[in-house]
């Protein structure tokens, strides 16, 4: 039996008109320029009759993007819900596995610890660089994507498109949007570390050119090889959709979050490659068993509880076959309150009564970090497309304008009456502890940004061979911010006459600018299924573009003084269709170079300034498609030099390196369908050596060492309406380090081998 599943995003003119003018017919329309209209925003059909998925996607949803991926110059990857489904991926970190050198390496700073989606990408934070539908989506949280058709991850400087971005790019993901006909999917899901979740889609159509679409999930996880940790969430995401298949189509679109986690803190690491000594004196410690992996040292009061909802309008309308209207509006708002412990076995905090017997060692349960903050976002966006026919040259036009208001508040959580939590055994730490007293401090702070932004896009087509894409964008921005925060410590300001820790005037401050960002791409086609191209772009963050926090600090970016961080990339590249056009194959050399760093005075030490450089620079391979009917893949290899060029080492062994960024990863899925109905495949994951940030603790590793995973899947169709899905995840058990901190305290250790079972169904 055929199953048929649609994409948002549209076809090629000719395909989509072929595709237009079949449903059409079907529907028994005969207007035939109702027929063009609807050819040019129908979306396109995938059947899947007895074989493997397609994981390939040639066209990204936004209207920014006038090309199909074959002719935008440009290092993209899309991952779409057929390789998520197959994965068992369930969050954005997970789906992110399958774009090479992308991921969560960083698990934060001292004694704190980073929440969410913490991804870095070619060398840079990227976590401030998450869009929805093409909006801005805040907030330091795990996204599922449970609601989502795709995964769009573009590499490079994203400015033009997205505004201001980190330097080496942005993921954007596209929600799920009714469609006519009807059907109903559902999974349910079980697995080690006692994984539960289910899901369901239900597509409704209300009338000729109306539909309704739900979907939900629910889930009560663990982690597999992680004692206490959870991942409890739930969420509805209800849509309608009217003027489907005609001229003027609207999208209405709800989705409601809401998560009860219990947050890893990591573990010690202790005993792995790399660890000496805290301290000295006890060089013993560096000589000490590495501690179990699955350990949890926080307590029974620690948990990540979030709240997400947004509410998103787009109308779409034709004016003609070649000219398109559309605008979005968009509400959201993130609620987040967490406590976790996080810990740094220091010489201080690590006690050792009987250095003979490491069952005595205890780490102190020293750093309760707090967070209690909401994002909200109010945005709107217009855009119109234009197709031009010219005697020699042919137009794409895609212009527009944008709207939007962010806000960040967090409240100050602190500990009461000198309240602590008992230390924790290093060997066996026991959770079952709470007691600790905290309560809301009086501190606070406030940010707010308006941006008003402009953009344009203009491709052109000299013949068949010659191609131009050309994009500016001019950004107005304004960022506000105020605060209240504690006097003394190491980082608060002078308490004066005041007793320490009173709560005292913070940073009040206001940065406004502009930020003009441009593309401009030449694109050569030696045949109508390759290309070949030289991108060049610019991208700019300004100070507290990433968290719209602002810093008094003279050594932080967010200092409302300084200038835009800036990045510039040149990238050459060429992307080929093979076999037939089923599988899209992809090479570029590529170099971003990131300026206004900072360095410090070398006699002033007081003193920065902005002429610090850092660098990214390799080659990404990438192929994605089918090698025979039967026989889908999606691979990827990158490799990534990251260093400072101009400025103080960032890495704790003292080189050049970029932290966090591994030297070389590579990412591959693939899956066969066999004749009898059973699908089987799997994947393998590598991601290189990665070194650890710059910090004064002493005698921990400087490094996570490179590691190799290996995953497989089976499928089989039980009926027409019910298949069986099993995923084996680690299937070698390598124990691996995933994630570590800047100080080299804690890590994230990798999910060690384990079974997911899911059950699917089909109606």
């Amino acid at each position: 039996m055929a199953f048929i599943t649609a994409r948002k995003h549209t076809l090629p003119t000719a395909a989509a008109l072929l595709a237009g003018m079949a449903v059409a017919q079907t529907a028994g329309a005969v207007d035939t320029d109702a027929q063009i209209a609807q050819a040019r925003t129908l979306p396109g059909l995938k059947v899947e009759a007895n074989r493997a998925p397609d994981y390939r996607v040639d066209t990204l949803s936004s209207p920014k993007f006038t090309q199909p991926l074959l002719d935008t110059p440009q290092t993209i990857a899309v991952i779409s819900k057929e390789l998520l489904q197959e994965q068992g991926a369930t969050t954005l970190t997970e789906a992110l596995r399958n774009s090479p050198g992308v991921g969560t390496f960083y698990v934060g700073e001292n004694g704190s610890t980073s929440t969410g989606d913490a991804i870095y990408m070619r060398g840079f934070d990227t976590s401030g660089s998450i869009f929805v539908d093409g909006v801005r989506d805040l907030g330091s949280i795990s996204r599922d994507v449970f609601n989502i058709e795709q995964v769009e991850v573009t590499k490079g400087p994203d400015g033009t498109e997205y505004g201001r971005t980190a330097p080496t790019g942005a993921v954007n993901l596209v929600s799920k949007q009714p469609e006519l006909g009807q059907g109903v999917t559902a999974s349910v899901s079980y697995g080690s570390g006692q994984q539960r979740r289910s899901t369901a889609d239900w597509n409704q159509q209300t009338g000729e050119h109306s539909a309704f679409r739900l979907n939900v999930m629910g889930q009560n996880s663990g982690v597999p090889g992680r004692d206490r940790v959870k991942n409890d969430r739930s969420g509805v995401a209800p849509s309608l959709a009217f003027g489907i298949g005609t001229p003027t189509r609207v999208y209405l679109d709800a989705l409601h979050v809401k998560q009860t986690n219990v947050p890893d803190g990591g573990v010690s690491t202790i005993g792995l490659p790399g660890y000496t000594s805290p301290d000295p004196s006890r060089p013993f410690i560096g000589d000490a068993p590495k501690v179990d992996p699955g350990n949890f040292y926080g307590t029974s009061q620690d948990h990540d509880d979030v709240t997400a909802d947004m509410f998103t309008a787009i109308v779409q309308h034709d004016v003609s076959p070649d000219v398109a209207l559309s605008n979005t509006t968009r509400w959201g708002r993130t609620r987040q309150d967490y406590l976790l412990t996080s810990f740094m076995a220091s010489a201080a905090n690590l006690l050792t009564p009987d250095p003979a017997d490491p069952s005595t060692w205890t780490v102190a349960r020293s750093n309760p970090t707090f967070k209690h903050q909401a994002n909200r976002i109010l945005a709107n966006q217009t855009n119109v497309t234009a197709h031009f026919d010219g005697d020699t040259v042919a137009q794409d036009l895609s212009a527009g304008v944008e709207l939007s208001q962010e806000k960040a508040t967090t409240i100050g959580v602190a500990t009461i009456d000198g309240s602590t939590w008992p230390a924790a055994d290093l060997y066996h730490p026991d959770a079952g502890v709470g007691g600790l007293r905290y309560a809301r401090n009086g501190a606070y702070s406030s940010g707010k940004t308006n941006t008003v932004a402009a953009y344009l896009f203009d491709t052109l087509k000299f013949g068949r061979h010659w191609q131009v894409n050309a994009g500016a964008r001019l950004d107005r921005y304004g960022t506000d911010f105020s605060s209240m925060v504690v006097c003394g410590g190491r980082r608060g300001p002078a308490c004066g006459s005041l007793p320490a820790g009173s709560i005292v005037p913070g940073v009040d401050a206001r940065k406004r600018g502009t930020l003009p960002n441009y593309k401009l791409g030449v694109l050569y086609k030696p045949t109508t299924n390759s290309s070949v191209y030289l991108n060049l772009a610019q991208s700019q963050e300004p100070p507290g573009g990433s968290t719209l926090t602002l810093s008094g600090s003279a050594n932080s970016l967010d200092n409302p003084n300084l200038d835009p961080q800036k990045a510039r990339t040149i990238e050459l590249g060429s992307k080929w269709n093979l076999l037939d056009g089923r599988l899209l194959v992809t090479g570029a050399l590529y170099r971003t170079t990131v300026s206004n760093e900072l360095v410090q005075d070398p006699v002033d030490t007081s003193v920065y300034y902005q002429i610090g450089k850092k660098q990214v620079q390799g080659v990404e391979l990438t192929a994605v498609g089918e090698i025979t009917r039967n026989w889908a893949v999606s691979a990827g290899l990158t490799t990534m030099d990251a260093t400072v060029q101009n400025g103080a080492a960032v890495a704790e062994d003292g080189s050049d390196a970029l932290a966090y960024t591994p030297k070389s990863a590579f990412t591959a899925w693939t899956t066969y369908h066999l004749p009898f109905g059973l699908t089987v495949g799997g994947g393998a994951r590598y991601s290189g050596k990665l070194k650890r940030g710059s910090d004064g603790a002493i005698g921990t590793p400087a490094y996570a060492d490179a590691y190799w995973v290996v995953d497989a899947m089976a499928s089989y169709p039980v009926s027409k309406h019910l298949d069986l899905q099993l995923n084996l995840y680690n299937l070698f058990d390598r124990s691996y380090v995933a994630a570590i901190n800047k100080s080299g305290y804690r890590y994230t250790p990798g999910a060690p081998r384990s079974a997911m079972l899911t059950v699917n169904f089909r109606f």
